[in-house]
């Protein structure tokens, strides 16, 4: 009599998607190491074009420029500019820590990001392109479809994510990490300068909303490409060595950790505050052109110093994070979001918003390669979803709170909601050099218990 279990179609179904049923090939430490040396060459090719091909679409409907000059055509009301904020600060990260459970008990985190990533993250990207489309008819409805749809794609993208960070763990060494990340983003935001420019051409040169439809629909395309790119990877597939716990007993244990792990708790709470000091990254964009008044294709240009910062930055931090750790990243990208919001403060033309986007595309950049990869250091391997779980959903938690701070500080003042975020992120970069310790060289690691 056969003892394999039946289940449900649904079920079933959702077992093909993950490879659950595959069996898992039992492998050596040594043997684990060596297949990982052995596809170096192939997924760091094939998750470089990956990665630069995903920036560059996300570069044709950029968060910081081109969505809320989108936004402001529909609507004069600031409260959508709050929810896009949002959802492109917090829609990412909220998700992670509930699915770490699940993602610590699969034996292929590739089946996650590639086979689940497909409904969630990718498919959304053609729902929210056609939002311009529906301005024709209505404005309103324009802007509720595109709010879902981006909604879906970015939350979506936050449900696979603590994967695709485990994921990026397994392929690459930690000593190799930063340098894959860097010239990465650094690629991916070098070919954004260029479709920045064309983003900008596209909207100065046609008319509304035909010129949002054409940015998304590029958007939409290349991020399709990155999937393929990333469905390529060879991933090392390990056994699953985490002891199995249902979700109360997980939920249970996580106070544990932040009271035994002292440095990752203090890492938290600053990597919070930084978030919170980002409550008027969503807004420079439009400030701009409430106070000068800036033409829409100015939003391409912007947008283009933004990825040269990012460039600049996640090169340069890319290097240095292998070198020296990534705490020092940190610091760097928290004083240059300090000079963002000082600088947007106290411009006195329009000109000076090119140097804010060039200090907030680094300031991305230090997020980008250390903001992610630091969490990675403070643990065992196997508890590593755990530990993303905590600092990217308790960022993300900050992440909610800030732009809906910053979209009632806007309603008032820019200047007040810029002038805040300077000082928020001063004492993030105050703390974050002189509380927390580069967890790769702490000599005082979590109990063994707290992991």
């Amino acid at each position: 009599m056969s003892t394999t279990p039946s289940y449900p179609l649904p079920v079933r179904f959702g077992r093909w998607l993950l490879r659950l049923d595959e069996p898992v090939p039992p492998r050596t430490e040594a043997q684990l190491a060596a297949e990982v040396e052995r596809n170096y060459r192939w997924n760091f090719w094939f998750n470089l074009l990956d990665g630069a091909s995903f920036q560059l679409g996300a570069t044709f409907a950029s968060s910081s420029t081109i969505l809320p000059f989108f936004i402001s055509q529909l609507t004069t009301s600031t409260l959508p500019l709050g929810i896009l904020a949002v959802i492109a600060q917090a829609g990412w990260y909220l998700p992670q820590l509930f699915t770490a459970n699940a993602v610590e008990q699969l034996p292929r985190k590739k089946a996650v990001v590639v086979n689940l990533g497909l409904f969630l993250e990718r498919l959304p990207c053609w729902v929210f392109a056609l939002a311009p489309l529906l301005a024709l008819r209505s404005y309103s409805l324009a802007l509720i479809v595109f709010m879902v749809g981006l909604a879906w794609h970015v939350v979506g993208a936050g449900v696979v994510a603590i994967a695709w960070q485990d994921f990026i763990a397994r392929v690459f060494p930690v000593e190799r990490r930063g340098r894959f990340f860097g010239l990465t983003n650094f690629l991916g935001t070098g070919l954004g300068v260029i479709g920045s420019a064309l983003s900008a051409r596209l909207l100065a040169a046609v008319a509304f909303p035909y010129n949002f439809f054409y940015c998304f629909l590029i958007c939409a395309s290349l991020i399709a490409l990155s999937w393929v790119f990333l469905a390529l990877t060879r991933e090392p597939v390990q056994p699953v060595t985490a002891p199995r716990r249902n979700d109360r007993e997980y939920w249970q244990a996580l106070p544990q950790i932040l009271r035994q792990d002292h440095n990752f708790r203090r890492f938290l709470l600053v990597r919070m505050l930084m978030a919170l000091g980002g409550m008027g990254n969503g807004f420079i964009a439009v400030a701009a052109v409430h106070r000068w008044q800036v033409p829409t294709s100015t939003a391409g240009l912007y947008t283009g110093a933004l990825l040269l910062g990012q460039a600049i930055g996640t090169l340069a931090f890319g290097f240095l994070a292998d070198r020296f750790g990534h705490k020092r990243n940190l610091v760097l990208g928290a004083a240059a979001s300090c000079g963002v919001f000082a600088l947007a403060w106290l411009a006195p033309a329009p000109a000076w918003y090119f140097a804010v986007f060039v200090l907030q595309g680094i300031a991305y950049a230090a997020g980008l390669v250390s903001g992610i990869l630091i969490a990675l250091e403070f643990c065992a391997p196997e508890r590593r979803p755990t530990y993303l779980g905590l600092a990217n959903t308790g960022i993300g938690l900050a992440s909610v709170v800030a732009p809906l701070l910053g979209a009632a500080l806007a309603a008032q003042s820019y200047n007040l909601l810029f002038a805040l975020s300077a000082g928020v992120a001063l004492l993030a970069l105050t703390l974050m050099q002189s509380w927390v310790k580069e967890p790769r060289w702490d000599t005082h690691p979590a109990p063994p218990e707290a992991v």
